[in-house]
């Protein structure tokens, strides 16, 4: 294949749209030529963006794998339910696939993808973003280097956010295990593949304890209402959806997210009426989430390294912090700057890797890895070379195994879960 990759978008939401910016931002390396979304608005504006002509805009993914090939590969950010099929589908068609993770909300059904893409040949990755940032590479660098010695140990905290949580895993489209998935995989496959990416080795059991901690009708406040703008304890609140939302219409940044995922008239009458009718105005609560808030998940690797991952709502919204304890050494990073402490030396170094990203990752989301996995997948559509896809999707499939048995980890009161080791 040629520069530019045509791609085909299915799913317009806010992953989608993110993917889709790479192609206005490189139009010499990617085109977006079809879309698929049922929402007709949303439809409408991503195509009107890209010049996309009626034929090629669609009302599901499945009527655009009725037609011979429209593309060269395609995006699928579909909701989480829905990515099994079509990753099956459109693997059936000849599409190279970049698939939003999570994979599928099941082990079989991730299994499935796996097997879809195996036998298809084409082109496969996941969205695994953390990958691909500046921050990342100059970690494994490290690690790679032997400047820690052996890898004993890591510690990982996932600092979801109070008001992310409540906006995307009480609110939002990933409150429920039923709809998408627990929160540790829908939240944390990413940090799972990550680890999985430092240590170099498959995972060999895991184990989990954690739960939904807060957010249930026994937390809610004296004269707390069904929804923050009928509700007694809304100013004292620290999910005030009032206070949350209206505050975002003074910052440009959130106009692109979360916002849109509230309302598409970013106005304040826009936003109240969103609250008044719409999911995102609901008490925390009192509404209909069942997955856990605050989890730790132990890892033990084959060899021997131990990786504890904690997933928490209730801290600010940051940068993944990690701490690595190696027999030479010890690193201490949060996403941007890293700390090496030589145990020989008794040195301590520090590195901004901000600075690192490059000029075609830099305006991408996650530090740049967003932009990152799209120039790694059209690269790879383009030329064949699959060099830089920084996770096969066999290695893709293990984060995924982790989290299912994390969760099943925790249900059973922490009891370790053993994963056959590939």
């Amino acid at each position: 294949m040629s520069w530019p990759v045509t791609l085909a978008m299915a799913g317009t939401g806010s992953r989608g749209r993110t993917y889709a910016s790479y192609a206005e931002r490189f139009p010499e390396r990617a085109r977006l030529v079809a879309v698929a979304d049922p929402r007709a608005a949303d439809r409408d504006r991503m195509a009107e963006r890209h010049d996309i002509n009626d034929a090629h805009r669609f009302a599901d993914w499945r009527e655009l794998t009725e037609r011979p090939r429209l593309a060269d590969a395609v995006v699928i950010a579909t909701p989480d339910l829905e990515h099994a099929e079509a990753a099956a589908s459109f693997a059936r068609l000849g599409y190279h696939i970049l698939l939003e993770k999570p994979m599928a909300p099941s082990p079989s059904a991730c299994a499935d993808v796996v097997k879809a893409a195996e036998t298809s040949g084409v082109v496969f990755a996941v969205c695994h973003v953390l990958r691909y940032t500046a921050y990342t590479r100059k970690v494994r660098e490290i690690i790679d280097s032997g400047r820690l010695g052996d890898v004993v140990g890591i510690d990982h905290l996932e600092p979801v956010g109070w008001w992310h949580f409540a906006h995307s895993y009480v609110r939002g489209n990933w409150r429920q295990a039923a709809g998408s998935g627990p929160s540790i995989l829908t939240k944390c496959c990413h940090d799972l593949d990550w680890l999985r990416h430092l240590v170099g080795r498959p995972a060999r059991r895991v184990s989990s304890i954690g739960g939904l901690h807060h957010f249930t009708a026994a937390s809610r406040p004296a004269g707390a209402g069904e929804r923050c703008d009928d509700c007694g304890a809304e100013p004292d609140c620290p999910y005030s959806a009032q206070r949350l939302y209206l505050g975002f219409l003074a910052d440009p940044s959130r106009h692109r997210w979360p916002l849109p995922i509230v309302t598409s008239e970013l106005t304040e009458e826009g936003v109240r009426r969103a609250l008044r009718e719409g999911p995102y105005g609901r008490c925390v609560y009192a509404s209909d989430n069942d997955v856990a808030d605050h989890q730790v998940t132990t890892i033990e690797f084959d060899g021997g390294p131990v990786a504890t991952l904690t997933m928490s709502a209730f801290t600010p919204m940051a940068r993944r912090m990690t701490r690595i304890m190696g027999t030479h050494g010890y690193l201490d990073g949060d996403g941007g700057q890293i700390t090496v402490t030589g145990f020989a030396t008794g040195r301590t170094e520090r590195t901004e890797t901000a600075a690192e990203t490059d000029d075609e990752s830099a305006s991408g989301g996650h530090d740049g890895g967003d932009y990152g996995v799209m120039q790694a997948f059209t690269h790879a559509v383009a030329t064949g070379d699959t060099s830089q896809i920084r996770s096969s999707p066999r290695e893709s499939l293990e984060s995924h195994l982790m989290a299912f048995a994390a969760e099943d980890s925790r249900a059973s009161g922490g009891t370790p879960v053993a994963l056959a080791v590939r």
